[in-house]
């Protein structure tokens, strides 16, 4: 085991493929099948055995809870032969378990990797969050901005009016209060029941999603995942981690963060070149889902390289026997 040996981002890239399409793949038989838990284990375990077949020295820096609170792939688990570089693993096997129980668009198996201690180790709290793609001046719209004000902010900035933009939120009774400012300024919101990972990475493709920003209070981890895609596809991020109880700034304390208002860019969430792939797991706006015919499986990957600003899609067929 040898953190110092080189982070190859574009040896391991397709490795790392591999592994968001096995959990997809692990999971796709139980698309619509109303099992939020056991959809989650099969990508789990699909994405672990993966992993673990992988010359790398991996830790898991975001991962499916703590160590008590999930059987595997918890934080601070380590992955790989142990002969490789030393990585930081961020990874979510499928972002999206209810959408997959109930056959809903943009369930994903998404995992990024970069070099050990290049990843926040985002406690599994709230986290604030505000993103948009690239293109724009750094800090066109800040978390110290209203609502209304980010709209009309990054409408002055694309040049167009309010009722152009369209933000994408999470549907959530908390967001109630913002849904209603964001609309008063008459730009359009696209709600989402689950998936914020993907709600992000639609900001860096505006063109085809039609998603300007995304604004919300969501997951801490999903956060660094999010602010992986973002180092690679190009925009940014901020975040702000909120805490609704001691217990919930005991897991910061434990994870290293002692200022609380600090406000997180894509850079502080990932500081080194990171690789990042994601596999539709049902069909989605980024990515098409996994397709199941008589004798074969199909899925499609997307793969990035923050390093060279590569993005490749991959499509695989697995004949079934």
């Amino acid at each position: 085991m040898s953190p110092t040996i080189d982070f190859n981002d574009r040896a391991l890239s397709l490795a790392l493929a591999r592994v968001s399409e096995a959990a997809a793949i692990a999971c796709a038989p139980l698309i619509g099948r109303g099992d939020e838990k056991a959809a989650d284990q099969a990508a789990v375990d699909a994405m672990r055995t993966q992993l673990n077949s992988l010359d790398i020295s991996g830790v898991v820096v975001i991962g499916e809870g703590e160590r008590d609170e999930a059987p595997m792939l918890y934080i601070g688990e380590e992955v790989g032969t142990g002969t490789g570089p030393g990585v930081d693993i961020a990874l979510d096997p499928l972002e999206g378990t209810t959408l997959t129980a109930k056959d809903m668009p943009n369930a994903l198996a998404v995992i990024a990797m970069g070099p050990r201690g290049s990843m926040l180790h985002a406690p599994d709290v709230y986290m604030e969050k505000l993103a948009v793609g690239p293109g724009y001046r750094p800090g066109v719209v800040t978390l110290d901005m209203s609502p209304a004000e980010r709209v009309s902010a990054l409408a002055s900035a694309k040049g167009c009016s309010t009722n152009d933009i369209t933000v994408c939120v999470l549907e959530r009774p908390r967001h109630e209060d913002m849904i209603e400012e964001i609309r008063s300024t008459g730009a359009a919101i696209r709600l989402i029941t689950d998936g914020d990972v993907a709600g992000v990475m639609h900001c860096a493709e505006a063109a085809t999603t039609g998603i300007d920003m995304y604004m919300g209070l969501g997951g801490a981890p999903e956060g660094v995942l999010a602010a992986a895609a973002l180092k690679c596809m190009g925009g940014q991020i901020f975040g702000r981690l909120t805490f609704r109880n001691d217990d919930e700034r005991g897991r910061a304390e434990k994870a290293g963060i002692s200022n609380f208002d600090r406000v997180y860019t894509r850079d502080d969430m990932v500081t080194g070149d990171v690789i990042f792939a994601a596999t539709g797991v049902t069909d989605g706006s980024l990515l098409p889902g996994i397709k199941r015919e008589v004798g074969a499986v199909t899925a499609e990957t997307v793969l990035m390289r923050s390093k060279t600003g590569s993005v490749r899609r991959m499509t695989y067929r697995n004949p079934t026997r």
